[in-house]
């Protein structure tokens, strides 16, 4: 078989991923309107899922190139790292939305034994939103697969994480997952953010993170 129709075929290169539909009914949020949040997923979570299945595409397109320069296709590669973090971390984070904000559960017990106790977590967690305002980012709290660790991680660009870290909780500091209902203030929006997020789904990667670990 020719390399440009085994590329087209390949699943690594086959673009057709597909939007995951939300869980909640976004009009039922406490202090983030049902606009802000389809505008957020149609947008910005709906468009990294177009430009991904562009890109893979693309890339299969762009192989058989003989006299393709490698750097080239490099570019595209880093693309294709940007908009596959985006499409992740996005899922991760409209999934732990839609709770009533009160921990419980596995995660507690996992907070006190890494930062002393919840409350200790939480003053971690919003700072490091609130020092993203204004610009872009995300708030990631993580299990560590390789050290075995749980730690809040600073990522930028969607693909500036902590490899082998295993999302818990994720926190979209992008202006556009709050400008529409708050403007500059994106203290307002961390606030509300954390008085919406399921703690249960939060539970269910702790457990699967936890298994994998012990694994």
């Amino acid at each position: 078989m020719p390399p440009d129709e085994a590329m087209t075929g390949s699943r690594a290169f086959r673009g057709d991923h597909q939007a995951k539909p939300l869980k909640f009914d976004p009009a039922k949020l406490n202090g983030l309107s049902e606009r802000l949040i389809r505008s957020h997923w149609e947008n910005n979570y709906c468009g990294a899922i177009k430009a991904l299945n562009a890109i893979e595409r693309r890339l299969a397109a762009m192989l058989p190139e003989k006299d393709l320069p490698p750097y080239v296709y490099g570019d595209l590669k880093r693309e294709e790292l940007v908009r596959t973090g985006s499409v992740i971390l996005h899922e991760h984070y409209f999934d732990n939305l839609g709770g009533d904000g009160r921990a419980s559960g596995s995660v507690l017990k996992l907070l006190t034994d890494w930062f002393g106790g919840y409350e200790a977590w939480h003053a971690e967690f919003t700072k490091m939103a609130n020092g993203l305002a204004g610009g872009s980012g995300w708030v990631i709290l993580a299990h560590n697969l390789h050290t075995g660790e749980v730690h809040n991680y600073w990522a930028w660009d969607h693909m500036h994480n902590v490899p082998m870290g295993r999302p818990l909780l994720v926190l979209d500091m992008y202006e556009h997952s709050y400008h529409l209902d708050y403007g500059a203030a994106a203290a307002k929006y961390v606030e509300a953010f954390m008085e919406n997020v399921n703690w249960d789904e939060v539970n269910r990667r702790v457990e699967g993170a936890l298994r994998t670990r012990l694994a």
